[in-house]
Formats: C-alpha cells, structure tokens, sequence
C-alpha cells in the first residue's frame, strides 16, 4: 500500500515538508510505502472550467498536475500538505485540487473510499480555514477524513522553525498512527 504526499508549499524541505515527514515517518514504521512529492515550485494552470475532464478523464493542461493524476489515483491514501497564504492553501495546492477533483469525480472516482489527511504550517493564524479548505476535497471526492489528536497543523514561519512545536511534532505523528490504522482495517 503507498500513501502518497504532496507538499504544496514552493518551498520544498520547508516547515511543510517537515510536518509532512513527521507522517509519513510513522507510516514507514508501519510497513508501508511512503512518496513525497514536493514540486510546488513549478508554475502551473489553474482550472478554467472548461469541462474537457468531462468528456476525454483528463485535464486539458500538460503540466506536473496532469502527470501527478495517475500517481494520486493509484495511492491507497493522499496527505495534502500546505502553508497559509492569506488565510487559505497555496494556490499551486487550489490548482491541484479544482483540476484533480474534477477528473476523477469524471473518471470513475478512484479516490472513493480512500483516506485523506489536510497536514497545514502558518506562521500564526489562517491553518482552519486552510485545513477547512483541503478537506472539502476530501468530502466531495467521497474519501475518508482522517484526523489525530488536534486538528493536522503546525506553527512555524522561517525553514525549520516548526521543529519546535513539540504538539505539531505529536499530532503528525499521532495522524500516522490513526492512517495506518485505517488502512488496516481497510486492507481487511
């Protein structure tokens, strides 16, 4: 089983990424395969509600969202990872979701049943309303929400200063524990 996470921070082995990490490490310890895909940097299409999806399950723009589609299909679980801008996601994190969300909801859903965790950094306000935000993907994809002992967020503004949030460090590590007992039971 592989629990895919996409950081949507341009800042690759920022806060994001070390919260994101923090999950995916206990999710490794629980014998499964993680993959971290940090390329948030890259400039990308937002959706223009074309409706292409409709007919041909696919995004009319070829960038790294198209190609991460299949990847995001196949996981047996997504974490989607951002810092708050102005109160919400990035919106490279926007852009995936309009343009996922649509594809698969044309394309048979893949992500049915499936858990997802919102993992959300901010320097100090706006992580509910970004963590709000990520998980209405969850919802209208009809995956499975999954959440630790607080809500999935961290504080933390310059590159590594979120280390010391010694409770973001224990609610990701709980949020680990709580996906892979999910897939368990999933996994029957």
């Amino acid at each position: 089983m592989t629990v895919l996470a996409i950081n949507g921070s341009p800042r690759a082995k920022g806060n994001t990424s070390t919260m994101l990490n923090w999950v995916l490490d206990v999710l490794k310890e629980e014998g499964f395969e993680t993959q971290l895909v940090e390329e948030a940097a890259k400039p990308v299409q937002g959706c223009i509600s074309c409706f292409y999806c409709v007919k041909h399950q696919k995004c009319v723009h070829q960038d790294q969202i198209s190609e991460l589609m299949p990847a995001i299909a196949a996981a047996e679980a997504l974490i989607l990872g951002s810092p708050v801008y102005f109160a919400d996601l990035t919106p490279w994190l926007k852009a995936l979701i309009d343009r996922t969300g649509l594809v698969m909801l044309n394309s048979s859903n893949p992500l049915k049943r499936k858990p997802g965790a919102a993992v959300v950094v901010a320097r100090r306000a706006g992580h509910v309303h970004t963590f709000d935000s990520i998980n209405h993907f969850f919802g209208i994809t009809e995956m499975f929400t999954v959440g630790s002992s607080y809500w999935n967020l961290g504080v933390g503004a310059p590159v590594g200063s979120v280390e010391a949030d010694e409770e973001a460090k224990n609610t990701m590590v709980n949020l680990g524990r709580n996906m892979a007992w999910l897939l368990k039971k999933i996994a029957g």
